[in-house]
């Protein structure tokens, strides 16, 4: 882990306030990777039960961002064993805070490399898109915190970038 991975909601809640005086500076390319959910909160910053925690880290929940020539691809996953749940679509910052907004167009269910299930998805209406109001990131770019849609905090850890 890093030494400013914020440990507690009140943290999250300042570094928040901070965001919304002077926006975070965020850009595509700084939020490229893939991020591991590591701890959430409520809408009113209490720490999500202990069982939820465990039950996000054992799935493996992760976002996945990849700027692209328009803004950003996205994905959002869970693993159980060899099955994996992978939502994919579009996203792009607004604003000086920003928000990520963003779109799946496609879900898919592997049972390792076999393909069980795909389902192109329909696109939420604009006042109904999905977000994420982006607070902060670490020194290094190794922690990403937001606000989501329906109020919840979270916290991300990014996965070492894979050497090829």
């Amino acid at each position: 882990m890093t030494s400013d991975l914020p440990q507690d909601a009140a943290v999250v809640l300042e570094l928040e306030r901070q965001a919304r005086l002077r926006g975070t500076g965020l850009t595509p390319q700084t939020l490229a990777g893939r991020w591991w959910l590591n701890t959430t909160w409520s809408r009113r910053a209490q720490e999500a039960p202990i069982a939820s925690t465990l039950l996000l880290r054992t799935l493996k929940a992760c976002l996945e961002l990849e700027p692209n020539e328009t803004n950003l691809r996205i994905a959002n996953q869970v693993n159980l064993g060899p099955l994996l749940l992978r939502f994919e679509g579009s996203a792009c910052l607004l604003g000086r805070r920003p928000l990520l907004q963003f779109s799946f167009s496609t879900v898919r269910v592997m049972l390792g490399s076999y393909r069980l299930l795909e389902r192109t998805l329909a696109e939420p209406k604009p006042q109904r898109m999905p977000f994420f109001a982006l607070i902060a990131v670490g020194d290094d770019a190794n922690w990403l915190c937001a606000r989501g849609r329906g109020g919840g905090l979270a916290l991300w850890v990014k996965a070492p970038a894979i050497q090829r």
